[in-house]
C-alpha cells in the first residue's frame, strides 16, 4: 500500500450544508475506489486562486491523507471527475512525491 495526500477544492462562498455533502460525496467515492483514508482536515477554508475555475475566484481547501494501491487512484479519479462541484483535485504520491492525474 501507498501513502498519498490527496487535496480538493469546493467553492469557498458555498453554504457549509454543501461543503459537507461534497465531503461526504468523496468520502463515499473513496470507499468505492477501495482507498483507506487515514486523516481528513480542511486546509485553507477561504483562500484567493491564483487564477478563476469556472468564474470562482475563492476556494475551500481539504487535504486528505490515505494509503491505497496504485492501481486504486484512477478508480478513485474516475468517481470524482463526474462531480461538478469539485473544482479541481490533484493526487500526490508522498515519499516521491510524484503527481497521479
Amino acid at each position: 500500500m501507498n501513502k498519498y495526500e490527496f487535496v480538493y477544492i469546493v467553492d469557498a462562498h458555498a453554504p457549509q450544508s454543501t461543503k459537507d455533502e461534497i465531503a461526504k460525496q468523496v468520502a463515499e467515492a473513496m470507499s468505492k475506489a477501495e482507498v483507506k483514508v487515514t486523516a481528513n482536515t480542511v486546509w485553507l477554508e477561504r483562500h484567493k486562486m491564483s487564477f478563476p475555475i469556472r468564474k470562482i475566484i475563492e476556494g475551500s481547501y481539504y487535504l486528505v491523507n490515505c494509503e491505497a494501491e496504485s492501481s486504486s487512484i484512477p478508480k478513485l479519479h474516475g468517481i470524482l471527475r463526474i462531480n461538478e462541484q469539485i473544482l479541481r483535485f490533484l493526487t500526490v504520491r508522498t515519499g516521491t512525491q510524484k503527481a497521479v492525474r
